[in-house]
């Protein structure tokens, strides 16, 4: 009763937004479904979940002015952290990277190691503060690293480890009104006899942000599976977001309180059903200028595209921010669209085509772990990529050292065309376009005893095409939002023959399925091939 009395005022100041909010908010029933492959903006004043239908896994958003800004995990993949900017919460686009090699992080992210399949770069979170932008992220085995930058398109600083330990992840910063910053984390490590619970640390950061006060070390949450941590002050009442599992599923939850040393009061913000909303959980609370909140997140239980991102309106009730439409619980339920919070006149970019002759990659290219420097490179026919031997004990597409990646979209139809130079096959080496996460299918051009083939392999098993004479090949890959993939190629490209079976798309390791084009050479390290005129089309 004593903390109901303390937070009265406060709660009185967000109730008068949370009206605000509820009278202006337009959605669509809970837990409906949406329309199959709908996605985004409905160029009606609507739009539909997801907003980014494709992996953007442990997003996290803020505002700085009338610009929208999102933290995206990376794992393996190379380069480091992404960073979107949008102007509407609903059209994204990638600005970048800012961890150009992995290996400054961890040699097991190399081409030649290729040993830290969904770890690597973990959850994080984006801020501004001091005039400048600050990320902090975790990395599963090293610790917890901050970069900063005066523009989100970068350049950034050099990742700076705040903490060296393993076992720390999902870190958020957090500065006061008297700019004392603090750093509150999850040590999902054992900690003695409770390990099946984890702890949520609260920390102290030093004055330049970069290190902790040694001695200011306070558990402020336990719980299974305590993570995704966000700090907030709003109206002068301190909110820590974090997600946990309960009998329902990984569900969205909030504790606050007037001190940060507590007492806090903890209350659940949304509800899960499973495969129905995928279990939104991290994310990130962002008020628009006129007061109103909305929470972007990502759907933490993975389906073949990964975990993509979806925007949930919020809703204060006495001073709760309650995410996506409220039930007569007064706890949330998923939505899957409504009114678009911002008129705006912008577009996703999510998926790009690349002629590959550039001379530099978009920034919605990643490798599938760091790549070897010299094994690719831009000459006047396109992105030229050597063919590197597979890595010892790993079989298969796994061991395959040198594969240039894109997420693949959940649309209605996707569907990806590029062009191959034949030129420089050698025997041995097998050169193409893949789908792969858990498992994976691809279509190739292989060359045995001076004879090259197009193949079509889906786990080993292999459909064998036509003999190639011609020095160039269209490979193409054609999927919808149910998850199954058809491969195609052309001679001339314009006329496609379609080969082998449909390709079941999966997810594995925390991450969905990619489109990737490699090479490899199973007996000799020689051969390349240049890949151009890469063609990204999603309806």
């Amino acid at each position: 009763m004593r903390l109901q009395r303390h937070l009265h005022r406060a709660i009185r100041t967000i109730s008068l937004i949370a009206a605000m909010a509820a009278a202006s908010i337009s959605i669509a029933q809970p837990n409906q479904l949406p329309n199959p492959g709908t996605w985004g903006d409905q160029d009606n004043g609507t739009y539909s979940n997801p907003v980014m239908p494709a992996d953007v896994s442990d997003l996290d958003a803020i505002r700085v002015g009338s610009d929208y800004y999102a933290f995206s995990s990376t794992m393996q993949y190379s380069p480091g952290v992404v960073i979107l900017h949008s102007k509407d919460l609903v059209n994204w686009t990638i600005l970048g990277h800012f961890v150009p090699d992995l290996t400054a992080l961890d040699p097991e992210l190399a081409w030649d190691r290729m040993a830290r399949p969904g770890r690597g770069i973990w959850a994080g979170a984006i801020r501004f503060h001091a005039g400048k932008f600050w990320v902090y992220f975790g990395t599963p085995d090293q610790g917890i690293y901050v970069a900063t930058a005066q523009d989100p398109a970068g350049p950034w600083s050099p990742p700076h480890l705040v903490l060296s330990a393993a076992g720390w992840d999902d870190p958020c910063p957090f500065w006061d009104d008297d700019g004392q910053g603090y750093l509150v984390t999850t040590h999902f490590a054992a900690e003695g006899p409770q390990a099946t619970k984890y702890n949520i640390h609260l920390l102290q950061l030093n004055a330049a942000g970069d290190g902790l006060v040694a001695g200011f070390d306070h558990i402020i949450h336990q719980s299974r599976g305590s993570e995704a941590n966000k700090l907030y002050k709003v109206g002068g009442v301190y909110l820590h977001y974090f997600s946990e599992v309960r009998p329902e599923g990984r569900v969205a939850m909030m504790e606050r309180s007037k001190s940060l040393s507590g007492p806090w009061e903890i209350r659940q913000l949304n509800h899960v059903h499973g495969a129905v909303d995928k279990e939104p959980n991290q994310g990130g609370l962002i008020q628009l200028k006129d007061g109103r909140w909305w929470f972007l997140t990502h759907q933490g239980r993975g389906d073949w595209e990964g975990r993509a991102g979806v925007l949930l309106p919020v809703t204060w009730i006495d001073g709760w921010p309650v995410i996506g439409k409220p039930g007569p619980d007064g706890i949330g339920e998923m939505v899957w669209g409504g009114d678009r919070p911002i008129p705006a006149k912008s577009k996703s970019e999510l998926f790009a085509s690349d002629s590959l002759r550039k001379r530099s990659l978009l920034p919605e290219w990643e490798w599938r772990y760091q790549p070897r420097p010299d094994a690719w490179s831009f000459t006047g026919r396109g992105l030229r990529m050597q063919a590197l031997l597979p890595l010892a004990g790993k079989g298969g597409f796994a061991g395959v050292r040198n594969v240039l990646t894109q997420r693949s979209a959940r649309a209605a139809k996707a569907e990806v065309t590029v062009k191959m130079d034949l030129g420089g096959l050698v025997d041995g080496e097998e050169a193409g376009l893949a789908h792969f996460s858990r498992e994976n299918c691809r279509l190739a051009v292989v060359q045995i005893g001076g004879v090259r083939k197009v193949v079509r392999i889906d786990q080993g098993n292999e459909t064998a095409g036509p003999v190639v004479t011609a020095l160039g090949i269209w490979l193409r890959s054609t999927w919808s939002e149910e998850g199954t993939a058809r491969f195609s190629y052309s001679l001339d490209g314009s006329a496609f023959t379609e080969i082998g079976n449909s390709c079941r798309l999966s997810w594995g390791s925390y991450r969905g399925d990619r489109i990737g084009l490699y090479t490899v050479n199973g007996t000799i390290e020689r051969g390349y091939v240049d890949f151009s005129d890469f063609g990204y089309g999603v309806e």
